[in-house]
């Protein structure tokens, strides 16, 4: 079948997605078949495609192409978030470009927004992951805060809180100021920051001078937070702290607002910091609301919801929390009680979300009992500790376990409107249940007074941390808590395809409810991506303006290209640094693809009976060779498949189809110019081009299924989607084909010398193995241009010498030969042996080495080794 001269990648991408849409490719339901099972991490429902999304969805499809080519009913569950904090902050901004203030609308107006928006613009995501080439099944789509979804989240919110792993109580939370809601502490980003400490003086009291002779004005306080001052109430030292010990128990006065505070003790404090005084601020700092606990010192919260100062500061109300510290510190050093300042770094939380700067608040929310929730599931950790839940790269599961054994309570609770409302109501009488429904509620507060109707009570307003509804998503997508036909049939899923920094926000999470509530892993294997960088290392932003546009790039490289250059640079869990150049990369294999298929396509044919029996000879010699690479790599490519190193494998078949089957298999078999190629050289060329289509398909699905059809005219048995992945052989065909070296050699003396290719030299080859040259010698002088090939003669007196192997070679050279070039040519070859010789005798110098490898690894070293040394002795020699 006739192609373009150029491959168009827009149209053959556009034609083949529908094709196997309209097929039904991508669709699966429950049968007889193994099940092979992935849910994609759900992209916010506000978000677009950015580089992290191409890469990850790019593994998952190559992961579900290769598993549905295999024979098993490959399921890719697609779907969305509802990311609460997200979400309404989208909606929010869309509604005051109306004029329309949040605080103007009832809670039912604003959802009513809400899902205008979310029906607007939710699909996008999905709809750009089409483009990349992603087989989902798109009918099985699933939005965390569909009907059933939140059901579910509902019935296990009720569960856990009757089973006392859910609790209401106060603590010191995370707030956003700019998202007006909790967070929990995974949701913190810390840092680095360029800080000042300031040096505040806090005067003394009449009475603690009288009591304490000898003392300065007031006691220094160093803060890196003066805003917070109103809201000290006391001042710590160390009990030890022999500059102090006089001081417990007397007072001093807070600058600006004049409150008389005690000087307490705790063996808390750090006496080498600043000046080993801390002022006690229990409302905005974690470790001071432990020793306010402790001492019971009252909690003045100077900061409104939106981190303005509050009218309990009694001072700067109205201000911005910044603009305040600056203004503090004006009217301190005007008071003559600022000593001094000094430039320090340290480390500030911001929201993973708004990336406003996090106040620490006393709030009483909704959480988690974590430490109770390890007791009573200890699998969680040691399920992956011993890879019955599979990390790869396996690194992670120290993160994993450092995690897990340092667990804090998860804070719940968001002050949102956009998300899963908590089911919990509430009397005028102090009293909550928790229950599914507002009946069921009703009917529990009528258990305690039959009077109470549905009026009297009301709902918790705050909604659910949206990873309370991610950690059940491969359970909820199959309905688990209905126990449907599909849970049964395709949980637990097999891979999961994610990035390390939500490894505890989610994967942590979903293997803690896959244990509680199915009594099952969620999935056997995770694979964690790195983070796309630019080539500074730089994390991908648009603030930086370092993120291309992911459509801009399929539209420029093709889908196939730009999948092949994102995944040549990801190895599992490393970072990926972009380079276009990649992409370049993968849009120019595609062109050696196509242009591939058109030679063979284009070479004249004719019966075998018309060929020469020599060529036909040496195109079988070819095709045992083809074989021989092409099942070599197969079973390689599985086995990095089994590794999950998606990279390599991609990069194997990348050499299979560039180096072995068109550098050399090609011009093989490629009669010379003017002749025809035998009928059945041509038919298993094809069968062969065939075969390398079905291994490339799932890392490039377009371009092999446009070209597997013309391989058939158009009309194929079935779709290359749906055709049989190349299998592993335990028994692979032999042959040794050391004299295509000489062909490597040859190319690289016309390179270095600059001779045609045209231009044909002689050799001489020095071998115990003539036969075996012999065999390869009509291959050899066709790739090589060679005139002839002479075995074991003497060395010419103008020629250049190369090694195949341990066989000396040598090409006779007319012109002058540099002997200065040669000698240090040879002296650099002769160093990088005795260095790779090094490292072959210091393995097996190695006693635990020798003594736990397998006894043909033993014996490939100490071949490695004997080749080197005769290597480097001919060298010499020369």
């Amino acid at each position: 079948m006739e192609l373009d001269k150029h491959y168009l990648h827009a149209e053959v991408e556009q034609k083949w997605y529908a094709y196997w849409q309209s097929k039904g490719y991508f669709d699966s339901q429950p049968d007889h078949r193994e099940p092979y099972t992935i849910v994609i991490p759900p992209p916010n429902v506000t978000g677009v495609l950015h580089m992290g999304h191409m890469l990850n969805n790019t593994i998952q499809d190559v992961l579900i192409r290769k598993a549905r080519m295999e024979g098993k009913n490959a399921c890719w569950v697609p779907g969305t978030d509802h990311a609460s904090i997200a979400t309404e902050a989208k909606v929010v901004k869309m509604l005051a470009e109306q004029g329309i203030q949040k605080k103007d609308l009832s809670r039912e107006d604003f959802l009513k927004h809400a899902w205008d928006w979310t029906h607007k613009y939710g699909g996008i995501i999905l709809d750009q992951l089409k483009k990349l080439g992603a087989s989902c099944d798109w009918k099985r789509t699933r939005f965390t805060m569909e009907e059933d979804l939140s059901t579910a989240v509902t019935q296990v919110f009720v569960s856990m809180y009757r089973d006392g792993l859910i609790y209401r109580g106060t603590k010191m939370v995370n707030w956003d100021p700019k998202g007006l809601t909790t967070l929990s502490d995974e949701e913190v980003i810390y840092k680095e920051n360029n800080a000042q400490l300031y040096y505040i003086t806090y005067p003394f009291t009449a009475q603690t001078k009288q009591a304490v002779t000898g003392l300065s004005d007031g006691l220094c306080i160093a803060t890196t937070r003066p805003e917070t001052l109103m809201g000290d109430v006391a001042i710590c030292v160390h009990p030890e702290d022999e500059r102090y010990k006089a001081l417990i128990g007397q007072t001093v006065i807070v600058p600006i607002v004049n409150r008389v505070v005690p000087i307490i003790a705790d063996d808390y404090i750090d006496q080498s910091f600043g000046t080993g005084c801390l002022k006690v601020t229990p409302a905005h700092d974690e470790n001071d609301y432990r020793i306010g606990e402790k001492y019971r010192l009252e909690a003045i919260d100077v900061l409104t919801d939106e981190g303005k100062i509050h009218e309990r500061a009694g001072a700067f109300v109205g201000l911005d929390r910044f603009a305040c510290r600056k203004q503090i510190v004006k009217d301190l050093e005007e008071q003559g009680l600022l000593q001094k300042t000094e430039s320090i770094k340290n480390t500030i939380g911001h929201s993973e979300r708004t990336d406003a700067v996090i106040e620490k608040k006393i709030s009483t929310q909704w959480f988690v009992n974590m430490q109770l929730f390890m007791e009573k599931h200890p699998e969680v950790l040691d399920h992956v500790m011993d890879d019955q839940i599979a990390f790869h790269p396996s690194k992670f599961k120290n993160t994993y376990k450092h995690w897990l054994t340092n667990i804090k309570d998860w804070n719940i609770s968001r002050q949102l409107w956009w998300g899963h409302r908590i089911p919990a109501w509430y009397d005028d009488f102090g009293h909550m249940v928790v229950a599914s429904t507002e009946a069921e509620a009703l009917m529990q507060f009528q258990s305690l007074n039959p009077q109470i109707q549905a009026k009297d009570i009301r709902q918790d307003e705050d909604v659910l941390d949206t990873w309370f509804s991610s950690w059940l998503w491969p359970i909820s997508v199959f309905d688990g808590f209905k126990d449907s036909a599909d849970f049964k049939y395709y949980y637990p899923t097999n891979d999961l395809v994610t990035g390390p920094d939500i490894i505890f926000f989610w994967v942590a999470r979903m293997v803690m409810a896959g244990y509680a509530f199915t009594g099952q892993k969620p999935f056997s294997n995770v694979y964690f991506t790195g983070l796309v960088r630019d080539k500074q290392r730089r994390k991908m932003s648009k603030s930086l303006g370092n993120s291309p546009e992911p459509l801009e790039l399929i539209a420029q490289f093709g889908a196939d290209g730009t999948r092949m250059g994102l995944l040549l640079s990801a190895p599992a869990g490393n970072d990926i640094l972009y380079d276009e150049s990649q992409l370049e990369q993968g849009r120019n294999f595609c062109n050696k693809i196509w242009n591939a298929y058109r030679l063979l396509a284009s070479l004249p044919v004719k019966e075998d009976a018309e060929i020469d029996a020599k060529v036909l000879s040496a195109d079988a010699l070819a095709n045992q060779w083809f074989e021989m690479k092409f099942q070599t790599a197969v079973n390689a490519i599985h086995n990095e498949f089994k590794a999950f190193r998606l990279s390599d494998a991609l990069m194997s078949i990348y050499k299979l189809i560039w180096d072995d089957f068109c550098s050399n298999y090609l011009e093989m078999i490629k009669p010379t110019y003017g002749d025809a190629i035998a009928a059945s050289t041509i038919q298993q060329a094809k069968l062969n081009f065939e075969s390398l289509l079905k291994l490339l398909h799932p890392f490039m699905p377009f371009i092999t299924e446009e070209l597997y059809h013309a391989l058939h005219e158009g009309h194929p048995a079935q779709a290359i989607i749906v055709s049989s992945y190349p299998k592993e052989k335990a028994e692979v065909f032999s042959l040794n084909d050391l004299p295509l070296g000489i062909v490597t050699e040859i190319r690289n003396i016309r390179n270095s010398k600059g001779l045609s290719p045209k231009q044909t030299l002689d050799i001489i080859v020095n071998t115990p193995n003539v036969a075996n040259y012999e065999l390869w010698e009509g291959i050899v002088r066709k790739l090589a241009n060679l005139n002839q090939i002479q075995y074991n003669q003497a060395k010419p007196t103008h020629c250049i010498t190369v090694l195949n192997g341990t066989d000396e070679c040598f090409v006779p050279f007319e012109s002058q030969i540099d002997q200065a070039a040669e000698q240090k040519k040879i002296a650099e070859e002769i160093a990088y042996l005795q260095g790779f010789l090094k490292s072959v005798e210091a393995k097996l110098s190695n006693e635990k080495f020798v003594a736990n490898a397998k006894p043909d690894v033993i014996e490939k070293e100490r071949q490695k080794k004997a080749d080197a040394e005769e290597k480097i002795k001919r060298l010499q020699g020369q």
